[in-house]
């Protein structure tokens, strides 16, 4: 169920709806140096985008971009995706261009795969040192802007046993970068044979992934 709340909401909406195939919706995957895998998991955006084009009015483009954060046509995508299990290390380019990119209307969704935490973490503080992470709670509007989780972000795969949490960097009331941390939506995401997860599990992950991208889109 679709939550509006305000007319701005509606405006968004229907510009996104109205949309030319040209100018579909897309992903952009950061490849980033350090040495972690920063492309793990590679079924998984063609397949979330698949999903928002069946079960929502986002006119998409199918497949995944794969961009350097140097790399100048950064600033055609307004959705940045972020993985991997090991080391990420940004230059101290990125750090500017990733700041001046999310401080002027783009939006970052970083994925822990179990093992990224750390040097995730530590980039992003180098990115905006004067700012915390903030968990999100329950009633935030991204777990409820299409599909309803009155429980937060669900858990997908276990890994240390936490409960997953959704943690969020602002610009204002912005939010600029959402870290899904302890839940691994992306393995969810992936083809059904790569982890044997159960449809259901599947899709709680997909319509997640679908409540990000909404509320990435209409916030």
């Amino acid at each position: 169920m679709v939550h509006l709340s305000s007319k701005n909401n509606i405006l968004k909406i229907l510009a996104i709806t109205t949309l030319l195939p040209a100018q579909g919706f897309s992903i952009a995957r950061v490849h980033y140096d350090g040495g972690g895998d920063w492309y793990g998991d590679p079924s998984s955006l063609p397949n979330l985008l698949q999903f928002i084009a069946q079960n929502t009015s986002i006119i998409v483009e199918p497949y995944e971009y794969r961009i350097k954060l140097h790399d100048p046509d950064l600033f055609n995508h307004s959705y940045l995706y972020l993985t991997g299990h090991g080391n990420i290390r940004f230059s101290e380019d990125e750090v500017g261009i990733l700041r001046d990119y999310l401080l002027k209307g783009g939006f970052l969704h970083a994925d822990d795969n179990y093992g990224m935490d750390a040097s995730f973490r530590r980039e992003m503080k180098r990115v905006f040192p004067d700012r915390d992470w903030v968990e999100l709670p329950f009633d935030h509007e991204i777990y409820h802007s299409y599909y309803d989780f009155p429980n937060g972000l669900p858990k997908i795969h276990e890994h240390n046993g936490n409960p997953p949490k959704g943690l969020g960097l602002f610009d204002g009331e912005r939010l600029i970068t959402f870290y899904s941390y302890e839940s691994d939506l992306g393995d969810g995401w992936e083809d059904p044979e790569v982890h044997n997860d159960p449809q259901e599990i599947r899709q709680v992950a997909l319509k997640m992934g679908v409540n990000i991208v909404w509320f990435a889109l209409t916030q």
